[in-house]
């Protein structure tokens, strides 16, 4: 095989790896070349007079077992490792923390034990390692102290659970039933004799989820410990249900601007609301003081830090990535402008309150602004104006006049920040900052695409698709808002822009096999003919998924 071949060490790492997990992927042959051939779930780095060494390991949901082979440890130049979601168990080994090159360790959604080990604990919170831990039931995150006491209490209060007789917990269990069943036969009695109070308790019964007690939520939080985000209601808080099911528990804090009213709003419409890309409610809290709504789990955090925040740096969306988080989110909105009867309107729409799971599918977050229509043939609404500066509708600022173009005009400010990368204040000098619409616009006016477009993609795109995205996202920030687009008419041109990239992707995989086989018809196995047709299937498929190419259009105007 001509080209230089992987590092001695690296290569025989990954043997070791491939042999200790048993993994059945394409992993045959040298692991980083040739170049276009490179085992699945790796990324090398390529000189011309020194071997390839392994920069990037992805073997999460890989059905991984056992304990964290040291083999791993042997990797010097390896900077990004996921092994989450699998059934990796045992401690967390010290080699991890010696790593020299590592920058980003994911182990969330294992069934690791014990403490993390002090060295991996200095460098995550010096800022040298992003670390991800979650959803390891029986970690214990500080050091073998607390890990000591922890097993200590199980043991005591096992020992409490057997010294009660067992004759007097059945008579207790029997006597509640008993009595919460009476207490029930009472009220219903008494609530279908007064219609009045039968009537009130129906407007007050507009949760269809689970009910928590506080106490309950300080269980399932352990006792608050673990903030994972802020809002205007107050913190959230990382929690797992008794099923070990992650879960995010966004409470009212004392000082938060938003009641009872948004509470009660939010809680309502996602009783209602059902759809892949919009966050599940999973339950409540409304104990006394105690306001709290418990949601499904987040995985990949919030869309602003995955495009500017810690995120960013250890692992950078592709245009491709990007595309697919507007697609997802821009269906999210649809369904509650379209299919939502009477519609809704989210009011505040921005890349903070757009989620994503492991697999980066984007579902829109934060209901407690949102504004039902009395009916779908009312055009707008009149409201105090509400959401979150340099994405608030200018329109319907000044007239207080709310319609679904309003976050349409929110959304037109996310694809920008998908496209850019920038926040919606664009700073152009120490003192100044101008928005981001008109930053692109002057941008723009150049005539060179590459000059908006985020670094971080390493001009790894469809220039066609850019094009059409970014004019998409200046129409929908028009002037007066019925010029605007709606959110069904996004979705389509949305499509047709992911069409354009994933053809560019079909693209470049064929002109790297030809190439190749140009150079070398020795390299052409059965295993580059398996890639090949599986690249082949996986795209035909996704276009298929985004939908049917139009009949009357082959892409944008060249530029």
């Amino acid at each position: 095989m001509t080209g230089i071949a992987t590092d001695n060490g690296d290569a025989k790492a990954m043997m070791a790896i491939r042999t200790m997990y048993m993994l059945k992927k394409n992993w045959m042959g040298d692991p980083c070349a040739p170049k276009a051939f490179a085992w699945d779930g790796l990324s090398c780095s390529y000189s011309s007079s020194s071997p390839a060494y392994i920069t990037t390991l992805k073997l999460a949901s890989s059905m991984l077992t056992s304990a964290v082979d040291p083999s791993f440890g042997d990797l010097k130049s390896l900077q990004y490792l996921d092994l989450s979601n699998n059934s990796l168990s045992g401690p967390i080994p010290d080699f991890l923390a010696q790593m020299p090159s590592l920058t980003y360790l994911d182990l969330s959604s294992n069934k690791l034990s014990g403490s993390i080990p002090a060295a991996l604990l200095q460098k995550h919170q010096n800022g040298s390692l992003v670390l991800r831990i979650d959803n390891n039931a029986n970690i214990c995150d500080n050091g073998a102290s607390t890990c000591a006491q922890d097993n200590k209490k199980k043991n005591r209060i096992l020992a409490i659970a057997v010294a009660v007789p067992i004759v007097i917990a059945t008579l207790l269990f029997v006597a509640a039933i008993l009595i919460l069943h009476r207490r029930r036969n009472k009220q219903d009695t008494w609530m279908t004799n007064n219609t009045r109070l039968k009537s009130h308790r129906e407007r007050s019964n507009i949760f269809e989820n689970r009910q928590f007690s506080y106490k309950e939520l300080k269980l399932i939080t352990a006792n608050f410990r673990e903030e994972i985000g802020r809002g205007g209601f107050g913190p959230v808080f990382l929690g797992y249900l008794e099923n070990e099911s992650p879960v995010a528990v966004k409470t009212r804090s004392k000082t938060s601007t938003q009641g009872d009213k948004e509470f009660q709003s939010e809680a309502q419409h996602l009783s209602r609301v059902h759809h892949k890309n919009l966050v599940s409610l999973i339950g409540y809290c409304k104990d006394k003081k105690h306001l709290a709504l418990v949601y499904e789990y987040m995985h990949g955090g919030d869309l602003e830090d995955r495009l500017r925040g810690e995120a960013s740096v250890a692992m950078p969306l592709s245009w491709h990535r990007r595309l697919k988080i507007a697609l997802g989110s821009a269906q999210g909105l649809e369904y509650l402008h379209k299919s939502c009867q009477p519609p809704l309107i989210h009011r505040d729409v921005k890349t903070k309150n757009i989620l994503l799971s492991a697999d980066l599918e984007a579902k829109i977050s934060d209901f407690g602004l949102m504004k039902v229509f009395a009916d779908e043939f009312m055009t707008h609404i009149t409201t105090q104006p509400a959401g979150t500066l340099g994405y608030l509708d200018p329109e319907y600022f000044n007239t207080s006049q709310l319609s679904e173009k309003s976050d349409v005009y929110s959304f037109g400010v996310v694809l920008l920040e998908l496209i850019t990368g920038q926040p919606p204040a664009v700073s152009t000098s120490d003192t100044e900052s101008i928005h981001i619409a008109q930053w692109v616009r002057q941008k723009l006016s150049e005539g060179n695409i590459e000059s908006i477009a985020d670094s971080k993609m390493g001009k790894e795109y469809d220039v066609n698709s850019v094009w059409k995205v970014t004019e998409l996202a200046l129409r929908c920030k028009e002037k007066p808002s019925r010029e605007r687009p709606t959110m069904t008419d996004v979705v389509a041109e949305l499509k047709e822009c992911l069409e354009l990239e994933v053809s560019r992707g079909i693209g470049n995989y064929s002109s790297v096999t030809s190439s190749t086989n140009n150079i070398s018809e020795t390299s052409a196995d059965l295993r580059s003919d398996a890639q090949a047709s599986d690249l082949m299937q996986q795209s035909i498929l996704e276009l298929g998924q985004v939908g049917d190419a139009s009949l009357t259009r082959t892409g944008p105007t060249p530029r």
